[in-house]
């Protein structure tokens, strides 16, 4: 034998592919909080869909690849008349869902927005649930959605925890991938060793590198990836469950694997099994539409914003101290080229909500940002540091804060006071106060797709707990119809 060959002995599965799943197939979800939590998470995620159809860069993207297609059972895209085949269809799910950086978000060593993961579960389960009401066989069920969406928050979140992607410059829309791989095989009827070759397949992809996501080439690709993502997802399962095999030391295997390749030959680091910890403690962006790491400067500024209005033209210095990573993430100065540089721009989104008293998507909008120079000259005053607690306290698992604290000094040397916000509204700690605020947001969300009617049904049936798990996912899916 030649001293270069290879040993092709193919090897077991790596640990990592066998415990997602023996977690995906086996683990029995028992929390309640994580049943209410998936709820509250689809009415959000559905809502974030919807209100992202107001605007023409999103909506060009969607439907069928070609014109006029028609597909059998096809998966409904909600808020539109499209019927889709299941790749198709979670992509544009995701797509809608995650276009206005509104959507759930979870910050550890990784951050990413594990609703995205959504796009799959609802285009394969929709497709499974119409097929199998077709055929005079029971229909899935919305209990089997928010078990899988439980599934797809923790496969994701668990492996964030410790492992940043980030850092050697790849996207944690790889993680979608991953998490909807395991969830869709899952949910298609594939077996355990299925869901190791889906996963395999998924880890295979790599990941796109994260340059759309920062200065000074952020674009629109940030709003699409995860849609490409989740059905890349249902695409692979699809694959696996006609029989491609899978690839077992995909992770592991020297020179040609991940950690070699794409993790600077490192293995992932786990702190905790898999369970239902991500689902409740999921961080939701209730209140504005801004990268997550600004949530609480934006907070910060419109508490600021009814002292301040008036006296925009005084200010000396807006000084700003923040955790290291919305500093590495989203702290820009210079142009901002597109909605997408401004909604990724710590400065720009503090600079509107101290100026004007509130943040929406329209005020990323290229005309409103052009009419208020306002804008640019609040940023060009700041100062950002980084405060180490801030830093500290966002990695530690019992308090995970996102904490943003500004201050503002006047040309006569006057100035505010420090304010500080450690926890955003969309926070575990801030369950009682947020969730009203998330409900409300979902009934606004709706009013711009539906009438008034509809709005109610759909809305009333969200907020109850057993009649939405009892509901047929078809069923559910049609009322999403325009």
């Amino acid at each position: 034998m030649s001293a270069s060959a290879d040993l092709n002995t193919r090897p077991d599965p790596d640990q990592v592919l066998v415990d997602i799943a023996d977690y995906v197939c086996d683990y029995e979800i028992d929390s309640k909080e994580a049943y209410d939590t998936a709820r509250n998470c689809l009415m959000d995620s559905l809502g974030c869909g919807l209100l992202a159809l107001r605007y023409p860069e999103c909506r060009k993207l969607l439907g069928p690849l070609v014109e006029g297609t028609v597909v059998p059972n096809g998966v409904r895209v909600p808020g539109t008349q499209f019927r889709l085949d299941p790749v198709k269809a979670a992509w544009d799910i995701g797509c809608v869902i995650r276009w206005l950086d509104y959507n759930d978000t979870w910050l550890a060593a990784e951050w990413g927005h594990p609703s995205d993961n959504l796009g799959a579960i609802l285009a394969v389960a929709d497709y499974l649930s119409q097929r199998r009401a077709a055929a005079g066989e029971p229909p899935l069920l919305m209990r089997d959605v928010l078990t899988a969406m439980i599934k797809a928050h923790e496969i994701q979140g668990v492996i964030a925890l410790e492992n940043s992607f980030n850092r050697v410059g790849l996207c944690h829309v790889l993680l979608v991938r991953v998490a909807s791989a395991a969830v869709a095989t899952w949910m298609l009827g594939g077996s355990k060793q299925q869901v190791i070759d889906a996963l395999s397949q998924a880890w295979l992809d790599g990941s796109s590198l994260r340059t759309y996501r920062h200065a000074p080439n952020t674009g629109s690709r940030k709003s699409w990836a995860a849609g490409d993502a989740t059905s890349r997802a249902v695409r692979l399962a699809d694959l696996t469950l006609r029989g491609e095999i899978g690839y077992p030391s995909v992770l592991s295997v020297p020179t040609w694997g991940f950690y070699d390749v794409s993790f600077k030959g490192k293995e992932f680091k786990f702190s905790m099994p898999y369970g239902s910890y991500v689902m409740e403690n999921i961080l939701f962006k209730i209140s504005y539409p801004a990268e997550f790491h600004a949530q609480t400067a934006v907070e910060a500024a419109l508490k600021l914003h009814p002292a301040i209005k008036d006296r925009l033209g005084e200010i000396d210095r807006i000084v700003m101290h923040t955790h290291e990573s919305a500093l590495r993430i989203i702290s820009k100065v210079g142009p901002l080229n597109n909605p997408a540089d401004r909604d990724h721009c710590l400065q720009y989104m503090t600079a509107v909500a101290l100026g004007f008293g509130a943040l929406t998507a329209d005020h990323y909008e290229d005309a409103f940002h052009a009419a208020h120079p306002v804008i640019d000259e609040l940023r060009e005053k700041m100062e950002i540091h980084e405060e180490p607690r801030y830093t500290n306290e966002y990695l530690q698992p019992n308090k995970r804060s996102i904490a943003n604290s500004i201050k503002i000094w006047f040309k006569d040397g006057s100035c505010t006071d420090r304010v500080e916000v450690e926890y955003p509204v969309g926070h575990r700690r801030r369950r009682k106060e947020g969730i009203p605020l998330l409900e409300a947001k979902f009934k606004a969300n709706l009013a711009t797709c539906f009438p008034s009617t509809r709005c109610e049904e759909i809305y009333n049936l969200c907020k109850d707990q057993n009649a939405l798990e009892q509901t047929p996912v078809h069923d559910f899916m049609t009322m999403l119809v325009i």
